[in-house]
């Protein structure tokens, strides 16, 4: 299967970065009022889910599914859950980051439980992105200014970094003291990062703010 993309409600500070990020084939789903943000995404939703609190319930070819106003998953975890019911397995989320700081939160949780499910989520915002690494190997290439790594969910154990202005080896980060912050890959190549043990939210990003 391809990708699926899910549209958030939050800010989408930067849309000509959001829209590069988009591929022809991606599944969209949009939650509630994530529908603001279609026609500046140029992207036909496959699937719109909400209880609609937050936007008129939309008049459109897509599939919707209503959700009732008390409910313990928030929209936007109903709609991961919904996909990966339906066999996604690679997930971007857009507009997920950047209000309520109380959803920004619940949302990188969601990443920690796509993880636990066998799927890869990115969130992408304006300043960057972020992913979980919990297996294998990522890399940050040198077209990112910076790159951070936080422990989630416990310390992460066996922390190993090359190719970056801090290089570690067999490292252990404790989420009381998250050292990994603003490292740089080094320039005209890319930085490689593995684990042990545990689980790092990895987060690449090129700038301090929105011009």
């Amino acid at each position: 299967m391809g990708r699926c993309v899910i549209l958030g409600g939050g800010p989408i500070g930067d849309y000509d970065r959001a829209r590069s990020a988009l591929r022809p084939d991606d599944w969209v789903v949009c939650c509630d009022s994530g529908l603001y943000h279609v026609p500046r995404l140029g992207v036909r939703p496959a699937l719109v889910v909400g209880d609609f609190d937050s936007c008129h319930r939309p008049q459109t070819e897509a599939e919707i599914i209503t959700l009732p106003s008390v409910k313990d998953d928030t929209d936007t975890v109903y709609a991961a859950r919904e996909a990966l019911r339906r066999g996604w397995r690679e997930f971007l989320l857009l507009g997920v980051t950047g209000g309520r700081i109380d959803h920004t939160l619940a949302n990188l949780g969601l990443l920690m439980a796509l993880d636990r499910a066998g799927a890869h989520g990115v969130i992408a915002d304006a300043y960057g992105e972020m992913e979980i690494l919990s297996r294998g190997t990522a890399y940050v290439e040198d077209r990112w200014r910076w790159f951070s790594l936080l422990p989630v969910g416990g310390p992460a154990s066996g922390v190993t970094v090359t190719g970056a202005k801090y290089p570690l080896q067999d490292a252990r980060i404790e989420p009381e003291y998250p050292y990994g912050v603003s490292n740089e890959p080094l320039p005209g190549g890319r930085a490689a990062i593995s684990l042990g043990e545990g689980r790092l939210l990895l987060v690449r990003t090129d700038r301090d703010w929105i011009d």
